[in-house]
């Protein structure tokens, strides 16, 4: 027993295993293999390296967004003239990164709260009282329900903010038009803690002589942060005219695509546009709830009287993203990639031993030289001799 365990310790430690191997000098399957051999390494320098840069460890951006809108538009309705600047037709105005400008509006100036007849839009009728239950509201109205039919307007008496707002007609065109000249201003900075970088999107070539004069262009001035917001709706694929007539969205996307093990200048953003949901004034069908437009209202007091300027504002909305992805080397992704490169080189050989093996016209002949078969011979017991056996053995 002592030496049955010694002798498999021996061979355990002290004997080397190694498959076997079949040289088949097959021009054919010998193509086949080098051809998808070259595929693999084509895959792996070319893809895996080059283009996905496999020999990196990535780490993505944590950014801030800082914008300013800069234009002044003038406007003349009904004889009364007003200039409207950043402070009147931006919202919110604290220069986040998601941010509406107005372009057109509906007001109703003078609303005060009291009864008043609902809106002649043809979905509040009435005949009688009956048709008006006191104290409860329609889906379609604009306010609680005295129990009163106004038989001046057959619609039904409510509580509300009076007049009621009448935004059945937008007005075409926008009134303001002047809004494609606006300028915005982006500043953006993001950072890389795994590689301890910080960047802004006002790169070194950028200055500040460089900001008063440039404006964005994607061949000319690349990497200008001010921007043309007829520009910017353009390049998203829209229409500045038919955007600012009911209002719609737009993306602008900042993109930081670093390869740390160069230089840290050539680390700079791109800018792209995207349109996210605009008039639908290109659609075959009329879709619901087309444009953006928002509510809000100016509050003063006229004669000890709570009154309020309600505003329908329609505009351009820019939500800026921003998507930062930097890489540089590091040795254990390289192995890993160079190991799963090396894993996919079977391929061939699997792709090799199912043509000679079940393919090929000699695949018999490839089989029996690719696999030895052994069979162990039963042994039959050995019986005792006879007595007869045995004398005539001492004969």
């Amino acid at each position: 027993m002592k030496s049955i365990i010694k002798r498999s310790f021996s061979d355990f430690f002290f004997e080397y295993e190694t498959p076997r191997q079949v040289l088949v000098k097959n021009r054919r399957v010998a193509v086949v293999c080098r051809i998808i051999q070259l595929g693999v390494l084509s895959y792996i320098i070319g893809w895996v390296f080059m283009y996905e840069k496999g020999y990196q460890t990535v780490d993505t951006a944590i950014s801030s967004v800082f914008t300013k809108m800069k234009g002044v538009s003038f406007t003349n309705i009904s004889g009364k003239e007003r200039i409207w600047d950043v402070a009147d037709y931006v919202f919110p105005e604290q220069g986040d990164s998601s941010f509406v400008v107005m372009t057109n509006y509906i007001s109703t100036e003078g609303q005060k709260q009291g009864k008043c007849p609902e809106l002649l839009d043809g979905k509040n009728k009435c005949t009688s009282d009956a048709d008006c239950d006191e104290g409860k509201y329609k889906r379609t109205g604009n306010g609680q329900m005295t129990g009163k039919c106004d038989t001046t307007t057959s619609t039904c008496e409510i509580y509300s903010w009076c007049p009621v707002e009448d935004d059945r007609k937008v007005p075409d065109p926008p009134i303001l038009w002047t809004a494609e000249n606006y300028t915005l201003f982006i500043k953006n900075s993001i950072t890389f803690r795994q590689f301890n970088v910080v960047r802004s999107n006002l790169v070194e070539s950028v200055n500040q002589s460089y900001i008063n004069t440039c404006l964005y262009h994607s061949q000319t001035d690349p990497l200008c942060p001010i921007f043309r917001l007829g520009d910017i709706v353009e390049r998203s694929g829209f229409n500045f005219s038919e955007i600012a007539w009911k209002g719609g969205a737009i993306g602008v996307l900042i993109d930081w695509d670093c390869n740390l093990d160069l230089n840290i200048r050539h680390c700079k953003p791109k800018y792209e546009f995207y349109g996210l949901y605009g008039t639908g004034k290109n659609d075959k069908e009329e879709k619901p709830s087309l444009g953006y437009n928002f509510r809000y209202a100016k509050y003063y007091v006229e004669d000890k009287v709570e009154k309020r300027t309600l505003m329908k504002v329609y505009g351009v909305r820019i939500d800026i993203i921003v998507h930062g992805r930097a890489g540089k080397f590091d040795i254990i992704p390289t192995l890993t990639a160079i190991g799963s490169g090396v894993g996919i080189f079977g391929v061939a050989t699997v792709v090799c031993d199912l043509l000679l093996l079940y393919l090929l016209p000699k695949r018999d002949f490839y089989k029996s030289m690719k696999f030895k078969h052994t069979e162990v011979q039963e042994e039959n017991p050995t019986l005792p001799p006879s007595e007869k056996e045995r004398e005539i053995q001492k004969e």
